[in-house]
C-alpha cells in the first residue's frame, strides 16, 4: 500500500498522474491520496478540507487502485505524517509493506518534519523525482538515508519498511498556486484540473466563484 499526501488545493493532473505512476511502478494494489487538514509546513489551504476531499474523490472517480483517504481530516490539530504512518501501520498490521511517497522538494526539507527519523520504522520512503535529480548528499537527512537506499522497486517488497528509493517519473509541471490565481482571474484551467473536480469547484463557487465564462470550461 502507498500513501501520497498533500493539500490538493485544488487537485490537478500532476497529482493524479504522479499517484498513478507510483502505484504502477511499485506494483501497489492501492495508493491512498490523503488530503491534509492543517498542513504544518504550508499556509492554510484556501478552501475547506471537506471541499478538497470532495474534489479529490470526484477527480479519482473509478480509477482502480486510487483511493481518497480522509483520515487526516478526522483528526484534530496539525496533520503530522508520523501520526498517519502510525495509524496506517496499526490498521494493516505488521506484515504489509507500506510506501510513503514524497517529492524531492519534500525530501530536501524533511529535517523540519515532526519525528521524521521514525518514518522508516513504519514504511519505506519513495521519492518521486524528475529524471536527473539526485537526493541530498550531505546533512542530517542524507546521513539518515545513507544505508537505506535501494535501486529497484522490487527490493522494497522484501521488507515491510525501512528502505528508500528514488523513482524518475513524468512529474507534470502544474502548480496549484498558479491554478488558484487563474481561477480567481477568470482564466481557464481545463485539462489541468480534471473535469469532475472542475465541475465541483464551479458548482460550489470555490476559488473565485462560477460565471458563465467559467462554466464554458465544463461543456
Amino acid at each position: 500500500m502507498g500513501l501520497f499526501g498533500g493539500t490538493f488545493d485544488p487537485v490537478h493532473i500532476g497529482h493524479l498522474r504522479t499517484a498513478l505512476e507510483l502505484r504502477e511502478a511499485l506494483s501497489l494494489e492501492q495508493m491512498r491520496l490523503i488530503p491534509a487538514a492543517r498542513p504544518p509546513h504550508k499556509d492554510s489551504p484556501q478552501v475547506t478540507a471537506e471541499h478538497r476531499l470532495a474534489m479529490l474523490a470526484a477527480a479519482i472517480g473509478d480509477e482502480p487502485g486510487l483511493v481518497a483517504d480522509d483520515r487526516e481530516l478526522r483528526r484534530s490539530g496539525p496533520s503530522y505524517t508520523i501520526d498517519t504512518l502510525a495509524e496506517l501501520r496499526a490498521e494493516v498490521g505488521a506484515e504489509v509493506p507500506l510506501c510513503l511517497c514524497l517529492g524531492m522538494d519534500s525530501l530536501v526539507n524533511l529535517a523540519s518534519w515532526r519525528r521524521w527519523r521514525e518514518f522508516t520504522d513504519f514504511a519505506h520512503l519513495v521519492v518521486a523525482a524528475r529524471p536527473g535529480w539526485r537526493a541530498p548528499t550531505d546533512g542530517a537527512v542524507a546521513e539518515w538515508l545513507a544505508d537505506r537506499w535501494v535501486r529497484r522497486p522490487e527490493q522494497l517488497r522484501a521488507a515491510v519498511a525501512g528502505r528508500a528509493l528514488i523513482l524518475s517519473l513524468t512529474l507534470l509541471p502544474v502548480s496549484a498556486t498558479r491554478l488558484r490565481e487563474d481561477l480567481a482571474h477568470g482564466r481557464s484551467v481545463r485539462y489541468l484540473v480534471p473535469d469532475a473536480a472542475l465541475a465541483y469547484l464551479r458548482s460550489h463557487g470555490l476559488y473565485g466563484g462560477a460565471t458563465a465564462h467559467h462554466l464554458r470550461d465544463m461543456r
